[in-house]
């Protein structure tokens, strides 16, 4: 096993373990097993010993004590093989009275596939993990009773939700299953007498809910709910709202690609216009368009015709919301990119989309900020709210080259939000409600923030932009200061594909919980934030001195102030009296805003603590 970290968890299905090659670890007896799933339960919560005692042994024998530490042992042995002696676990570790898992947000497939089902995404490729009943080895054990209930109840909607989305060919054998499998799910009766209508099968759905309401009479002694009783309505009368709308698409789909040429300019247009909409929908989509955007680019500068390369650049108005870039390498090139074909334009809107381009992927840089007002006061004078938009979130990007910017962020997320609701602009809009419910966390106006959080989830509904939720729900767990309410946060920002905002985070903002409650940090993956918790985590003066010598000055971003804030605590722990003086030199201009809360996802406390 290379890592302890790359272990992973399996309990939809025999509980079980992989290394990170993939290899099943070997896990031993059923109360090794046994403890390794309460622990899993427990979602990284301590288990105090004699309640592990008392869930493997209804009757604990003599010694049982000492057995559960026996078995711990040897967990610990088998997950963690390369560990040093005397060297503490990372995994299965002792706190306080008892044992606790700590794993990352998608060590465990069941978090895993809570975290898809709720993000509504990739739900076919989360079904496939199941292996069998959620801990399967345990049918009767107590303490995993209600985790089996939820987890099966979770499986049978996501089955529903994926059957909902797929074509009706496809969708009526996996529902007819369904329905036979679990016959008492009067939605799954829903959704297969509607495939089969979908399909032309009006009798035959008809016949599905004449099957249904004969075994809900019989069986349970009641009618069909209003949903299946409307459908049978809804069939006889043809309404045209039950004819469904996937065939258009695939029609027009086919067409174009027969009638326009590969490699064409149309095509190339086209493409960016596509990948900009798959893009706001999370996940693969995100995956898609920046894997494929680059290259949509060098295809266009192949051609030789520089307006239209710049008008690939700039199509690409995707909201941009957080400051860590996910791929720095080709935001550099798109900037190179966008650079060489500066000079040759006239057209002002063109270059001002080219400017906000350059503002947006230099982002956390603040070196822009000149790109940035170009591209805002070209907008204005263009009188196009699409490119104003665009360009203030450039200059949102640019907002970052000191501390305490919050009231002025907070100006452009109110612009943003005024200038899309007056010509609907749906995906602005949520960029403008994301930037305020971010601004007045830092400012901690709390009640402001929760009604942009709430304007975020209704246009995230209503208009199908799920990535605007995984903001929303990291910022509710920062409002709940619950470790819990982080990990679900956590494992939904892992299925949106988002890796600048996913490493890391989660044991940062664990780290601000400790730290507010006056409790020293965990030794937790602090990702590309480590730098400025290892000093923290040193135990002798030498090792924080080589530390704080390493420790490089805070990026300009998001979480610019957290990590000043974390300068100055190790500045004073360790007495570093010049390192103190520019920790408070940075921090000053923020000194009446929430340290971290800038990033509406987790927080230090107010800055004046650390001044």
């Amino acid at each position: 096993m290379s890592d302890a970290m790359d272990v992973r968890f399996g309990v939809l299905g025999p509980v079980a373990a992989w290394d990170g090659s993939g290899q099943e670890v070997a896990l031993r007896g059923p109360r090794h097993r046994a403890v390794l799933a309460r622990l899993i339960i427990a979602r990284e919560r301590v288990v105090p010993l004699d309640t592990l005692v008392a869930d493997l042994w209804p009757e604990p024998p003599e010694g049982a004590v000492a057995a559960v530490r026996t078995f711990v042992a040897a967990l610990r042995r088998a997950l963690e093989p390369g560990r040093a002696p005397r060297t503490p676990p990372s995994l299965l570790v002792t706190d306080g009275p008892g044992y606790a898992l700590r794993v990352p947000a998608g060590a465990v497939d069941a978090w895993r596939f809570e975290a898809a089902v709720d993000a509504g995404t990739r739900l076919d490729e989360a079904l496939r993990w199941w292996r069998g009943p959620a801990y399967a080895d345990f049918p009767d054990a107590h303490w995993a009773t209600a985790e089996r209930a939820r987890l099966t109840e979770l499986r049978l909607h996501a089955v529903e939700r994926d059957a909902s989305g797929r074509p009706p060919e496809l969708a009526i054998p996996a529902l007819d299953a369904h329905v036979t499998e679990h016959p008492w799910r009067e939605e799954g009766w829903r959704l297969l007498a509607l495939a089969l209508y979908r399909a032309g099968r009006q009798g035959d759905a008809l016949a599905v809910l004449r099957r249904a309401r004969q075994m809900l009479a019989e069986t349970l002694g009641v009618d069909p709910g209003p949903a299946l009783a409307g459908l049978e309505v809804d069939i006889l009368r043809h309404e045209p709202r039950l004819a469904g709308a996937t065939e258009p698409w695939a029609e027009v789909a086919a067409t174009y690609d027969r009638l326009v040429r590969v490699g064409t300019r149309t095509r190339l247009e086209s493409t960016v216009t596509l990948l900009r909409s798959l893009a706001v929908t999370g996940g693969d989509g995100l995956h898609a368009a920046r894997s494929q955007r680059l290259a949509t680019i060098e295809a266009a500068a192949e051609l030789g015709d520089p307006a239209l390369t710049a008008r690939i650049i700039g199509a690409y108005d995707v909201p941009a919301i957080w400051t860590r870039s996910d791929d720095p390498a080709q935001a550099a090139a798109i900037v190179a990119a966008a650079r060489r074909a500066l000079p040759s334009l006239t057209p002002p809107a063109l270059r001002a989309r080219l400017l906000a381009t350059i503002a947006v992927e230099t982002r956390g840089t603040a070196t822009e900020r000149d790109a940035a007002a170009q591209a805002v006061r070209i907008a204005r004078e263009q009188g196009d709210p699409g490119l104003l938009t665009f360009a203030l979130n450039g200059l949102f990007m640019q907002t970052f080259h000191r501390t305490g910017l919050a009231p002025e962020r907070l100006a452009i997320g109110h612009e943003l939000v005024e200038v899309a609701q007056r010509h609907g602009l749906a995906t602005a809009a949520v960029l403008g409600h994301l930037i305020c419910l971010q601004s007045c966390a830092a400012l901690a106006d709390h009640p402001a923030a929760d009604g942009h959080a709430a304007a975020v989830d209704d246009l995230a509904e209503r208009h199908e932009l799920p990535l605007g939720r995984v903001f929303t729900v990291w910022y509710r767990a920062m409002r709940s200061a619950d470790p819990d309410a982080y990990r679900h946060a956590a494992r939904v920002a892992g299925l949106s594909d988002m890796p600048g905002l996913a490493h890391g985070l989660l044991p940062l903002a664990l780290l601000g919980l400790r730290l507010r409650a006056g409790e020293p940090p965990e030794p937790l993956d602090y990702g590309p934030y480590r730098p400025w918790v290892e000093p923290l985590l040193a135990t002798t003066r030498d090792a924080a001195s080589a530390a704080l010598r390493r420790l490089p000055e805070p990026p300009r971003d998001h979480l610019s102030e957290a990590l000043w804030c974390l300068t100055a605590r190790a500045a004073a722990r360790w007495g570093d009296a010049p390192l103190a003086e520019r920790a408070r030199a940075a921090l000053l201009p923020a000194a009446g805003e929430v340290a971290g809360a800038a990033s509406g996802l987790l927080t230090f406390g107010p800055v004046a603590d650390y001044l």
